[in-house]
């Protein structure tokens, strides 16, 4: 193949995996069902959140292990798999509906929907970056873009246009779900199809990896010994860089799932006499806009870890997150509230744009996809502790959000802080043990 020619297969591979992940992003519109599933069904907010928290918690699992079976099963298979679990996930949760079932729907669109969250986004990500060693930071950033995007096609192009089709009642809802999952499948299934590995020793043309690089790529022809996963995984530099990665999800998937209730909250306190249809579409465009941060947030947060380094990368996130959050408690204005929201989403995209890179530069190539599905296990626990901790307060304080806002914000500013302590005690140096390095 001309260098050329595979010049313009990595673009398309990576073009491939951020479409794959644009279809997958559309769990992070959650918030604009939150409201409707409550209002419908009579469930509680705690209830509703726990299918969104489920499929974030399998994240993490299923990632961690598609991360360790990449290699044996292949780019296509897991991500064609994942594709079709979060599909189906949405049409289970559209007969969960129907039942008026929370079990079916926990079962269905958190979990089976959730397991191929997680095939689904570790895959495009090992894969695209084996493309790309000489613009990690870069291209991992696109990728991930991908993810942020998806809230802003399903909340302001596909569930607008459903919602017209089908209203918002519990039939009109039930619809929605069967359409939202054909319609994944649609996309995302030719999309992951398109996933495979460069070539045996591919190197991209002006790219000269070190020698150091060169072996472990090539194990099999270097005496040296080679760091384990595990060893890799139990060891306190995993700690360290899975807390600061926990902390700063932790704190932005509370808006994630409750930015459009929480908006619509602030708005009636501004004039209670809007109507449900007007809070509805401003929560609507609030999940567009910070959906476009996120997106944006990956890549640009993903692109400076190049320049500025990881982890240095991740204070700056953390540290100007802070000031936001701790001003959040005292921010009671609508479109102020909403600017603040679309930074701090930009900065949640900043983790997942400089993570894989970052994981990268500490453990090498032959380790990220095990390291880094590992690693993703962070996320899991992040989508309990946020929505839950949001959703709990909601449902205890109803009716006051001015109480909701302050301990919501408190736990956010106190979540940051810790993860910004731990980004002192980590580098960017490659993790070693007993004398080996990672790389």
């Amino acid at each position: 193949m001309s260098e050329a020619a595979r010049s313009t297969n990595r673009w398309f591979i990576a073009i491939m995996g951020t479409l794959l992940q644009l279809t997958l992003g559309t769990v992070y519109a959650w918030s604009f069902f939150q409201k409707p599933l409550v209002t419908a069904f009579q469930w509680s907010n705690t209830q509703v959140a726990w299918a969104f928290s489920l499929a974030i918690f399998m994240i993490g699992f299923s990632a961690a292990w598609g991360g360790v079976k990449l290699p044996k099963y292949g780019p296509t298979k897991l991500a064609v798999i994942g594709a079709f679990f979060y599909g189906l996930g949405w049409i289970l949760g559209g007969l969960a509906l129907s039942m008026h079932s929370l079990a079916m729907l926990y079962i269905g669109y958190g979990i089976i929907g959730g397991l191929g969250l997680g095939l689904g986004y570790v895959t495009p990500i090992a894969t695209v970056i084996k493309w790309f060693p000489d613009k990690k930071g870069l291209v991992s950033g696109m990728v991930v873009m991908g993810f942020g995007f998806g809230a802003l096609v399903l909340s302001k192009i596909i569930a607008p246009i459903l919602v017209t089709m089908f209203g918002t009642d519990g039939p009109g809802l039930t619809k929605m779900f069967y359409s939202i999952g054909v319609i994944l499948l649609i996309i995302a299934l030719p999309a992951g199809a398109s996933l495979s590995n460069p070539p045996a020793g591919y190197v991209p043309a002006g790219y000269t990896p070190s020698v150091a690089k060169k072996a472990a790529a090539s194990p099999g022809g270097s005496s040296q010994k080679y760091l384990s996963p595990m060893e890799c995984v139990l060891s306190a530099r995993f700690f360290l860089m899975w807390t600061i990665f926990f902390c700063n999800i932790a704190a932005g998937i509370m808006f994630i799932g409750f930015q459009s209730p929480m908006l619509q909250d602030l708005l009636k306190l501004q004039n209670p006499n809007l109507t449900p249809i007007y809070l509805s579409g401003a929560g609507a465009t609030l999940i567009a806009i910070s959906s476009i941060f996120n997106g944006i947030g990956r890549f640009f947060w993903g692109s400076m870890s190049d320049k500025l380094g990881r982890i240095q990368t991740f204070r700056l996130i953390l540290a100007t997150q802070i000031i936001v959050f701790a001003a959040l408690i005292f921010i009671r204005q609508p479109i102020i509230f909403s600017i603040m929201v679309c930074y701090v989403l930009l900065c949640y995209g900043g983790g997942f744009g400089s993570m894989p890179s970052f994981v990268l530069d500490v453990f090498g190539q032959r380790l990220m996809p095990a390291v880094y599905g590992t690693i993703l296990s962070a996320w899991s626990f992040a989508g309990i502790v946020g929505p839950q901790v949001v959703a709990v307060i909601k449902d205890r304080f109803k009716g006051t959000p001015d109480i909701i806002s302050t301990y919501t914000f408190c736990v956010g500013t106190g979540l940051l802080v810790l993860g910004f302590i731990v980004t002192l005690l980590l580098s960017n140096k490659p993790f070693e043990k007993n004398g080996i390095t990672a790389e």
